[in-house]
């Protein structure tokens, strides 16, 4: 078994978390001690309860496991952050993925011009027509669109790259056996096989209800300035924007209509300093100035 099927079968239990995780790997860098150990010498070693370690011992020795990672390992990209394939930008955010799991074309991680695209799943009647006219020059010029594909703008987002025939990224918030959400298989489709869907979650992963703002640091981590839509005060978009912010990356906002519910998150980032977009030039001109 090689590092990255250890690594994977350490990921996959789920009392490995990544805290736990980076602490396996700053005591044995290749893991092969880590499944020599006994559940007694992990406890001991990694500082954790004696019933945690035993259960985490349990799952990394059982061949069913094992053989789960096997196929996994087969059916999928499994890239793990020593890989020379991890996005260096993901390397640089606070709490980076230990291991991506990958349908389609890696390479679209490393595409210097992106844009990641958020905003809220019940868009207002004005949002899609308004992302079309901001983003479609945008588009032309072969920027690659960085997104969750849930309902509403991100899929919108998928869906624009496509048609203008740019590329575009789907950040999952669980495993590629269970997909959500469930309304656009079609756009799943077509992303894992022309273009690229991204999941830290092991195939089997069912989505839980924390794996969204864990997903949505990746969603702003991969490229270096996040474009918000439409957002509601309370939202996950306002988590990104500040794991966006964390991460040090470059925040858009697009204007709404006065009191619209769900224009009100964009008006709040603009009043504390996220840059208004009305236009494509908007963005285009801030990228080149700061980043080109």
């Amino acid at each position: 078994m090689n590092l990255t099927k250890r690594l994977a079968v350490l990921h996959h239990s789920p009392n490995v978390t990544r805290p736990l995780l980076k602490k396996c790997f700053r005591l044995n860098p290749d893991l092969i001690e880590i499944f020599e150990m006994s559940k007694e010498d992990l406890s001991y070693h990694l500082k954790i309860p004696l019933e945690r370690s035993a259960l985490i011992h349990h799952h990394i020795h059982d061949p069913y496991i094992m053989k789960k990672v096997d196929i996994f390992y087969s059916d999928y990209h499994m890239i793990p952050f020593y890989d020379s394939l991890f996005p260096p930008l993901l390397k640089t955010i606070p709490d980076p993925p230990l291991m991506l799991y990958i349908q389609g074309d890696p390479l679209l991680m490393h595409t210097p011009s992106s844009l990641s695209v958020i905003g809220t799943r019940t868009p207002s009647g004005d949002a899609f027509p308004a992302m079309k006219y901001i983003l479609s020059p945008i588009l032309s010029k072969g920027y690659t669109v960085v997104s969750g594909m849930a309902k509403g703008v991100d899929q919108y987002a998928h869906h624009l790259a496509i048609d203008h025939g740019s590329k575009t990224i789907a950040v999952l918030g669980s495993g590629f056996e269970h997909i959500y959400p469930r309304n656009d298989i079609p756009l799943y489709e077509k992303l894992a096989r022309d273009h690229l869907v991204i999941s830290e979650y092991p195939p089997d992963r069912k989505p839980k209800k924390y794996h969204f703002p864990e997903r949505n640091r990746l969603i702003s981590g991969l490229t270096l300035s996040t474009f918000v839509v439409e957002a509601r005060v309370r939202s996950g978009s306002l988590i990104t924007v500040d794991q966006a912010l964390e991460q040090g990356r470059n925040i858009f906002a697009m204007p709404g209509r006065p009191g619209s519910p769900t224009s009100e998150g964009c008006h709040q980032m603009i009043n504390d300093g996220a840059k208004l977009v009305h236009r494509a030039e908007d963005i285009l001109s801030e990228w080149s100035e700061k980043f080109e």
